[in-house]
């Protein structure tokens, strides 16, 4: 994973894709919302965000 993670960085680095990144954390939030809605004790907090 944190291969992945430095030749991502160097992608973006090298071809001036910066804007990218704020797209990538965003969607890496809605996943992590989606995780933590599923079963934890965190979802009822979650659906009052929606």
């Amino acid at each position: 994973m944190k291969e992945f993670v430095v030749d991502f960085w160097g992608f973006l680095r090298v071809r001036k894709k910066y804007w990218l990144l704020p797209a990538i954390m965003t969607l890496l939030l809605f996943a992590l919302l989606i995780v933590a809605a599923e079963g934890t004790a965190v979802a009822p907090f979650v659906y009052t965000l929606f």
